[in-house]
C-alpha cells in the first residue's frame, strides 16, 4: 500500500488517462489482481504500485516515498469507454514531471501483458 495519504504533495494539478489504459486497470481490478507493483525501466529502485484507487510512481529505496501518484478518477456517470478519464495528479518531488510519461506507458504495457490484450498500440 503506497504513503500517498501521509506524504504532503509539492503541487497537485488536473489530468486526464487515456480510455484504453484506464480501462485496461478496471479490468485487472475487475479480475483482482491488484495490488500490483513492478519496476520503472531504467529508473533503479523506482517502482510503480497500482492500487484499487491510485497509481503511484514510488521511490523503491527511500521507503516507498511517493514521486507521482494518480488519484481521484472522476468516473463517475461516464457514458463512453473511448474517451479520456480526468483525474488529479499529485506531484511530492521536484522531478516528478520527468517520469510521467514512461510510468504511463510501463503501466499499459504491464497491464496489457498480465491481461493477454492491449490497445492496439505498441507501447
Amino acid at each position: 500500500m503506497s504513503r500517498v495519504g501521509e506524504v504532503p504533495c509539492l503541487a497537485r494539478r488536473e489530468d486526464q488517462v487515456d480510455a484504453c489504459l484506464y480501462n485496461l486497470w478496471r479490468r485487472a481490478r475487475a479480475r483482482s489482481l491488484l495490488p500490483l507493483r513492478f519496476p520503472l525501466p531504467d529508473s533503479p529502485g523506482v517502482e510503480i504500485l497500482v492500487e484499487q484507487n491510485a497509481w503511484v510512481c514510488v521511490n523503491g529505496r527511500q521507503a516507498d516515498l511517493p514521486i507521482l501518484a494518480w488519484v481521484e478518477f472522476a468516473d463517475r456517470g461516464r457514458s463512453a469507454l473511448h474517451t479520456p478519464v480526468p483525474c488529479m495528479l499529485n506531484y511530492y518531488h521536484y522531478a516528478a514531471s520527468s517520469y510521467r510519461a514512461r510510468a504511463l506507458a510501463a503501466l499499459e504495457a504491464e497491464l496489457s501483458r498480465l491481461l493477454g490484450k492491449g490497445c492496439g498500440r505498441k507501447v
